[in-house]
């Protein structure tokens, strides 16, 4: 199952195990536990300090522990952890064989100093970009404190739990029995919720900080670069990101970014925060900005206030918020978001195996999700505002050739429809014969294009009226000091690459900004 090349990359990092563990493997009779028990056997066979054995003594089956020799780890895996989990298994067999997880001395200590018993389930797929980081974090916690216990399941395998449990998006984590978190987590946000006190100290402790010269906001591909650019001229810089990578850590496929022919969006998001931890940055992750007071006066301080309530000030700040999924805002999605609306394809698509699903839109982001999704659904429905689908001719003509798949334009989405726990159908209005229509299905993906994270900034610095940061050719902004870069400002391609050259601009025109003060 592992090529020779990659056998080798392991072997060097299986090197790093210093106390010896056992994969304990419940199994049944099926293919799924005959490729699991292959893949731990092959697995074990890189190092001595790796064993396997199988003692079928958890009902989940095919899953298996990992195990320290002498200590008490309650860390499983129900599934073959490939795809976006295969980074989370060979951490997991490294924290739990002794070699230090990345984080720093507080986490850390924050993890071995929790009082009380946390069982942890989280249901993830194998194609979700942004299960991962939840995977590793509670792996983590599990393999550092005996009362953190952690099961990660593939909701693939486990069809019926997951029908049972009503998990229509992932990744979905329950503490003991009950609902804990859905969707994208960090480390230090999951210690905030289960310590209550935890934020007030971590506001306080971001409130001591002394004015920066350079405050970014926002850590995806422009944050990163300002921040970056910003370091290298010597200058205090800080940067504030509720999650490094932005929208770049949902993006599945980048074939555009030039001199790189092909990499994912976690990867790029991963490399993008080693990137910028190589230079003196004070990165606050996982802070959310609520609110901007820009200098009162020249030679002034910017104030940033966070969701927290925690205030930084700077002498400038460059604006990087991003952009999220653009909402229909229909009765119907917000009270089934989770629960069968969704906006990533590629994270909860496995959820709807052979169901019946609908998608919005009909631009690229609509097609490619539409296409995507009829290779695991039933069938599809695709509806567009529009009267004809917007998308790149060699998509719509590959939408077209799928046979499970029905192309609605004119069609305007009025309602999303359920039965309190889910969704069942959709209501929309064909736009030339003004008739209300009906479709039953199970799923529906939101696919309308982004909304720029700028609500927060109203009355701050000058927006248009779809919200975008009105922005000149240096990247200033309408405010003395206050700068703005990629996808939440006015420059008109919403590109990676664009972002990066528009935040190393916004970095440059801040540090002549500070000289000319």
């Amino acid at each position: 199952m592992l090529d020779a090349a990659l056998k080798t990359q392991l072997q060097a990092y299986f090197a790093r195990i210093v106390t010896p563990i056992t994969l304990r493997a419940s199994l049944d009779d099926s293919e799924k536990s005959t490729e699991l028990a292959e893949l731990l056997q092959e697995v074990a066979s890189i190092s001595d300090n790796i064993s396997y054995v199988r003692s079928d003594d958890d009902s989940r089956r095919p899953s298996f522990a990992i195990e320290r020799q002498g200590a008490d780890v309650g860390l499983r895996f129900a599934a073959i952890p490939g795809g976006h989990e295969f980074n989370s298994f060979v951490l997991a067999l490294l924290h739990v064989g002794g070699h230090p997880p990345k984080e720093d001395e507080e986490t850390l200590a924050r993890i071995k100093a929790l009082d009380g018993d946390y069982r942890f389930e989280t249901y993830f797929s194998l194609t979700c970009q942004n299960c991962p980081e939840v995977v590793q974090a509670l792996d983590t916690m599990a393999a550092l404190n005996p009362r953190v216990r952690h099961v990660a399941i593939d909701g693939g395998l486990f069809p019926k739990e997951v029908e049972e449990r009503g998990v229509m998006a992932v990744p979905a984590v329950y503490l003991n029995g009950e609902p804990f978190q859905h969707g994208r987590a960090t480390l230090e946000q999951i210690l905030d919720k289960l310590d209550a006190g935890a934020g007030e100290k971590k506001a306080a402790s971001i409130s001591a900080k002394e004015p920066f010269d350079v405050l970014v906001v926002g850590g995806g591909p422009a944050g990163a670069a300002a921040a970056i650019y910003a370091a290298r001229k010597g200058v205090r810089t800080g940067i504030v990101a509720e999650r490094f990578g932005g929208q770049v850590q949902d993006t599945a496929g980048i074939e555009n970014f030039i001199s790189v022919p092909h990499t994912e969006g976690p990867q790029m998001a991963a490399a993008l925060e080693r990137h910028v931890a190589e230079y003196s940055v004070d990165v606050m992750n996982g802070q959310i900005a609520s609110a901007l007071v820009p200098a009162a006066q020249a030679g002034g301080l910017a104030e940033l206030t966070l969701a927290n309530g925690a205030t930084l000030k700077s002498k400038t700040i460059i604006l990087a918020p991003g952009a999220r999924w653009r909402r229909i805002n229909v009765p119907g999605e917000t009270e089934y978001m989770t629960k069968g609306v969704a906006y990533c394809p590629h994270c909860d698509g496995p959820l709807f195996k052979g169901k019946r699903v609908a998608v919005i839109g009909g631009g690229n982001s609509g097609v490619e999700a539409a296409i995507d999704l009829a290779g695991l659904a039933s069938h599809v429905t695709l509806l567009e505002f529009d009267a004809k689908l917007r998308a790149d001719g060699i998509l719509q003509a590959k939408l077209r050739a799928l046979p499970n798949v029905t192309i609605l334009v004119s069609a305007q989405t009025t309602e999303i429809v359920g039965d309190g726990a889910k969704v069942t159908g959709l209501v929309y209005r064909d736009r030339d014969s003004e008739q209300s229509r009906s479709i039953e299905l199970e799923g529906v993906f939101v696919q309308i294009g982004l909304l720029p994270n700028t609500e927060w900034l109203d009355g701050a610095v000058t927006l248009t009226r779809y919200k975008e940061i009105e922005i000149d050719r240096r990247c200033s902004t309408s405010a003395p000091g206050v700068f703005a870069a990629g996808d939440a400002t006015t420059v008109p391609y919403k590109q990676i690459v664009i972002a990066m050259g528009e935040g190393a601009t916004a970095a440059l025109s801040a540090f002549d900004h500070l000289v000319r003060m």
